[in-house]
């Protein structure tokens, strides 16, 4: 009785059809949205998981509620004279609320994996950037084939005529696409890597790898954002391995007054025996020439006495890695003395830690110089008026 009564109302006058399914139409947009998605993100909040959260977040259960509406309204559309127009435009509608949400599930993906306790810093954005990429040349190939009317079969194999037109529009993102893949094929940079990239003045943390750029946050808070085709193009330091081996370089030089280097007397070899770090250098030393000693060892200098001082401080140090290189070395004499480098390694790689033991260690050494009657090279300053010789007034 109903039914009939129903299906009398709505054939007396066709305004009662298009209220029929508005109704229709508002009564499912409801319970999607507040049954259906209300109790999707109800579900998703009780649970001790955080990736359902991410995945619920972005797929906007809210947003995609407005299918179920257009569902309705395209199943009756044949109740109208305009059916043809009535289901296009709600094919267009819900095909592109899937595109969108599909390509939000990309993103949710992208911070799912990241966020994992084993991410190791691989960035797969630039793969989904790809998928995202492909989502929206299917959700414009299907737009295009639901307005013209044609098969999408047809305009694919219509795009070989518009190939060069497509390489000139898409060029940078081709250049994008196959830097991504060398990039994450031969493992060159991850998210968290500290790189340098000198000819963009880059010089900081990687915070992002995208399909078509690199997010760089410079040492003083400051972004560089780098186009990724861009990086393989560009001279770039990676200092990833340096982290991973647990030690970081220091390599400076002290610089000796060469007219302060000379032959340790017998004075100098007792002054210095005090030092417990040439306990095992100076038994294998002799003195200079005006002293009376044998021959047959070798005599040694201050400057010798003081490398070796140098790196038994150094192996001293805790530190100071002892299964890396540990080296002291003359580097060629110059105009500003004669360079003894240190070249070490810090056990930590943490910025302020690695400044403090570098710190620490050079000022201990030009504080102990003067022990082995050597002297720093420095430029002289000050007042020279007194060295000019004045003219004998008559």
């Amino acid at each position: 009785m109903i039914p009939e009564t129903l299906q009398t109302w709505l054939d007396s006058n066709p305004i009662n059809l298009t209220i029929a399914v508005v109704v229709g139409a508002l009564l499912a947009f409801l319970v999607a949205r507040f049954i259906v998605a209300r109790g999707l993100i109800y579900l998703t909040s009780r649970t001790q998981n955080k990736w359902d959260d991410i995945l619920v977040k972005h797929l906007r259960p809210y947003r995609l509620a407005w299918v179920a509406p257009l569902i309705v309204v395209y199943v009756f559309a044949y109740l109208w004279e305009a059916k043809t127009l009535i289901e296009t435009s709600s094919l267009l509608l819900i095909t592109w609320l899937v595109v969108l949400t599909f390509t939000s599930m990309l993103s949710a993906v992208n911070l799912i994996y990241e966020s994992r306790a084993t991410y190791t810093g691989v960035s797969i954005q630039g793969y989904l950037d790809i998928g995202k990429l492909v989502l929206l040349a299917v959700g414009t190939i299907l737009s295009v084939s639901l307005i013209s009317g044609q098969s999408p079969v047809l305009l694919l194999s219509g795009l070989g005529a518009i190939a060069a037109v497509l390489l000139l529009i898409f060029h940078d993102t081709i250049l994008a696409l196959v830097a991504s893949i060398q990039i994450a094929a031969n493992d060159l940079v991850r998210e968290g890597d500290w790189i340098e990239v000198p000819g963009f003045n880059a010089d900081g943390d990687v915070t992002n790898i995208s399909l078509h750029s690199i997010k760089i946050q410079n040492f003083d808070k400051t972004f560089t954002v780098i186009p990724t085709y861009k990086l393989m193009d560009a001279s770039f330091k990676n200092w990833r391995g340096m982290s991973q081996a647990g030690g970081r370089r220091i390599k400076r030089a002290i610089f000796i007054d060469i007219q302060s280097i000379r032959f340790c007397d017998q004075e100098d070899l007792h002054r210095l025996s005090k030092f417990d770090l040439l306990k095992d250098y100076l038994p294998t030393r002799t003195w200079g020439p005006n002293g009376a000693s044998p021959d047959t060892l070798p005599r040694s200098t201050n400057v010798g006495a003081f490398m070796a001082y140098i790196e038994a401080y150094l192996r001293s140090r805790p530190d100071i890695r002892k299964d890396m290189t540990i080296m002291v070395r003359h580097l060629d004499p110059g105009p500003n003395g004669l360079p003894l480098e240190i070249y070490i390694f810090s056990n930590t790689t943490v910025w302020e830690q690695y400044e403090a033991i570098q710190a620490n260690i050079f000022d201990h050494l030009l504080a102990v110089v003067p022990d082995f009657k050597l002297k720093v090279f420095q430029q002289p300053t000050g007042d020279f008026s007194s060295l000019v010789t004045r003219p004998t007034v008559l």
